[in-house]
């Protein structure tokens, strides 16, 4: 069953950051969808088991940072 997962990124300034969060989200393995907000500062993640590290880790990866909602 799928899960929704908030998280506040900080870091981003633009659309190019939105899409590579988005991205970066979307590969990480359970991942059905990922919703980034540059306004909102924050990605809604619905994904199934999935390890809440794993998509602070690929935020990270790209530059940003992460914590849960």
């Amino acid at each position: 069953m799928a899960t929704t997962i908030e998280l506040d990124v900080t870091g981003m300034t633009c659309d190019h950051c939105v899409r590579s969060v988005t991205n970066a989200l979307k590969d990480v393995p359970g991942v059905a969808d990922a919703v980034v907000s540059l306004e909102d500062k924050k990605a809604t993640v619905t994904a199934d088991e999935v390890d809440v590290a794993k998509l602070i880790e690929a935020v990270e990866e790209e530059g940003y940072a992460a914590t849960v909602r």
